[in-house]
């Protein structure tokens, strides 16, 4: 990132932490506070509440019985749960596809945070159900009475938005938010108010800076064994 957008990005998260950094959302009876952080410019998109609802789940087991599909919290909490992802290099991270990842033990809770959508859409050959491969494979790393829980934005990957309407992804529980402002406010809300929601590629925030890409509809589902 150059000096300049280093700048912009610095002034947004200052702006928003400064003049909206109390604002919270409610999910399912629980209020959480909105994430305002700088990298990936969470104050803008759809991280701003993933993410407090994924820490709420995570901090609920022991990070030994861990594992998180896509390294993601490490960028915003320090943890020591087992990191599995395809390509990102860091340190604690084990690099594997989800579709044939062999730990040699089960988890309490297998957490994934929009990251799954990528699995055969963003791979050569494209291989769109790939992705309830990977939801079924890392649901039977599970432990009797495990969770997996996971986060996708609708309309990054067309496949499974027409998954997710017929019916094919194999979630016992599904829950979706909706963002409702230009700001990035969010609510909870149902299937039909999300389901034509659109992922916004390229935007200005309301301070008329660059911000990262964004969903405007999110689909939190979970997989109880």
């Amino acid at each position: 990132m150059s000096i300049v957008a280093e700048i912009r990005v610095g002034a947004q998260a200052a702006y928003y932490s400064a003049l909206k950094g109390r604002r919270t959302f409610a999910f399912q009876g629980t209020t959480y506070k909105y994430l305002i952080r700088r990298y990936n410019t969470t104050y803008a998109n759809e991280r701003a509440v993933e993410i407090p609802i994924a820490m709420a789940v995570v901090r609920q087991y022991p990070e030994e019985r861990v594992l998180e599909a896509g390294n993601v919290l490490a960028h915003y909490y320090p943890h020591h749960h087992d990191v599995l992802d395809k390509y990102e290099q860091a340190s604690g991270v084990m690099n594997g596809d989800v579709v044939d990842f062999q730990p040699g033990k089960v988890y309490d809770l297998i957490v994934s945070i929009s990251t799954l959508e990528h699995v055969g859409w963003d791979e050569e050959p494209r291989d769109p159900p790939k992705i309830l491969r990977g939801i079924e494979h890392l649901a039977s790393l599970l432990a009797p009475g495990g969770k997996l829980f996971v986060t996708l934005p609708i309309d990054y990957n067309a496949t499974l938005d027409g998954f997710l309407k017929e019916g094919r992804v194999p979630f016992t529980s599904i829950a979706f938010m909706k963002r409702i402002s230009n700001d990035n406010l969010w609510r909870e809300a149902n299937w039909a108010e999300v389901q034509d929601a659109k992922y916004i590629h390229a935007r200005r925030n309301a301070i008329g800076m660059g911000v990262s890409p964004t969903a405007t509809g999110l689909v939190i589902g979970v997989v109880q064994r």
